[in-house]
């Protein structure tokens, strides 16, 4: 059984995001951990894609987006969302779940449901202090850059519309961690 969460970023730093999922960060302050020569330490084991970013760097690809529509240019703005989906340790056991095949419905996942948005998936073979839990972080873009059909979670037509933004309603929750337990 896996759980879903949900976390809104108004960082402007798109980069940050990536830098989180690929290196070690302390998990009470979420400062980068660093070695003794006072280096960020590379995560290992994880896997890590990009969706909808034509070939460029999540980050550079968000910031191209961002000016062509005029969109999250204000501090307050909701820049990024990031949803996690967190696999019980016992899944790799008796069900044979694997960092491959979690990158994989991850992946599935994103596309099903953040469609027309920039995206990373990253998946983590264990969660803090290696409980074993693997997980899997999809970060999208708040902005959508292509029309898309209208999902049952939308509300509103502007939900479908390219150079509007994704909003995390209720609902859209209750949906997605519906469709969570559904395709894990």
């Amino acid at each position: 059984m896996a759980t879903f969460k949900h976390i809104s970023s108004k960082n402007a730093d798109y980069g940050a995001a990536e830098q989180y999922l690929t290196f070690e960060h302390d998990e009470f302050t979420m400062k980068p951990t660093l070695d003794g020569n006072r280096q960020i330490i590379p995560r290992t084991g994880y896997l890590i894609s990009s969706l909808n970013c034509g070939g460029e760097d999540f980050a550079i690809a968000c910031m191209r987006s961002n000016l062509k529509y005029g969109k999250n240019q204000k501090r307050e703005d909701v820049k990024s969302h990031h949803y996690i989906i967190s696999f019980d340790p016992r899944d790799a056991q008796d069900n044979g779940l694997t960092v491959d095949r979690a990158q994989q419905l991850g992946e599935q996942f994103c596309k099903a449901h953040f469609p027309g948005h920039q995206a990373l998936v990253c998946t983590h073979p264990d969660g803090h202090n290696h409980s074993g839990n693997i997980h899997v972080h999809i970060v999208i873009n708040s902005l959508r850059i292509a029309e898309v059909p209208l999902l049952p979670y939308m509300e509103r037509p502007a939900d479908t519309r390219e150079g509007c933004k994704h909003r995390c309603t209720d609902a859209a929750m209750e949906y997605f961690k519906a469709e969570v337990m559904i395709r894990t």
